[in-house]
């Protein structure tokens, strides 16, 4: 997936009421609001004085022209915008490198399912079982090179793995993709320690035969592109 244009450059502020940030941009020094395509914890990443990199929107009705994409950690970009890992999960199943999903030939965004939700993708044809696909952005890191997700307790997370495995139940098959919008990760693990529910959840849903992968990507100021599969290990230690 690449950019329409060059990100650009700026220092943070404060990232602040889940959706805006304030930055100065690097090349002129102007103070600047923008909106943050994140309404989660973003734990680690909001560090006042960070580089940053944005995206430039010039559409009459926006009303805020920059947005956060990514930040720079000591080991490298980490993507924070969570509209892209449907797009970014699309392309890793469709280079094949999510197991056997990139033999089917029908791929639906956005399908009501479950309990009042909506899936992010669906595979269908060729007379296979529909694959309901759950995609998670992971941008969490607490160790050098293993992702880790959530970073806070997420009850749509858990309720979302409730709803896979229901459709397995159904007769269809249902796989939670974890999208690491970072490349300096070669493992990934469940915070237990964070959300014990979620994993209790995530449990109960492999139990039930829901499948589960995890994606890294490189991130660039001009293009993020999915690497491959990384190893999932054991989750972090519950909280007590």
């Amino acid at each position: 997936m690449r950019f329409a244009s060059p990100l650009v450059p700026a220092r943070l502020v404060q990232r602040y009421k889940r959706f805006l940030f304030d930055a100065v941009l690097e090349d002129t020094g102007k103070p600047i609001t923008g909106s943050c395509p994140n309404t989660g914890s973003m734990l680690g990443l909001t560090t006042p004085g960070s580089r940053i990199w944005l995206s430039e929107h010039d559409t009459p009705t926006r009303k805020y022209r920059h947005m956060f994409e990514m930040i720079e950690t000591e080991s490298g970009l980490v993507g924070v915008n969570t509209g892209l890992p449907n797009k970014l999960a699309e392309e890793a199943i469709r280079t094949g490198l999510v197991g056997d999903l990139a033999t089917y030939p029908t791929v639906e965004r956005e399908r009501k399912y479950g309990r009042n939700s909506r899936i992010d993708l669906l595979l269908s044809g060729s007379g296979k079982r529909p694959a309901y696909i759950e995609v998670k952005n992971v941008h969490f890191s607490r160790r050098p090179g293993i992702a880790e997700f959530p970073d806070t307790a997420t009850k749509r997370g858990t309720k979302h793995l409730d709803e896979l495995a229901d459709m397995v139940d159904a007769g269809n098959r249902a796989v939670m993709l974890y999208l690491v919008q970072r490349a300096d990760c070669e493992r990934f693990r469940l915070c237990g320690d964070l959300d014990p529910v979620y994993y209790a959840a995530f449990e109960r849903a492999q139990a039930r035969g829901v499948e589960a992968y995890a994606v890294n990507c490189r991130v660039t100021p001009t293009e993020i592109v999915p690497l491959g599969l990384i190893p999932m290990d054991e989750a972090a230690p519950a909280a007590l």
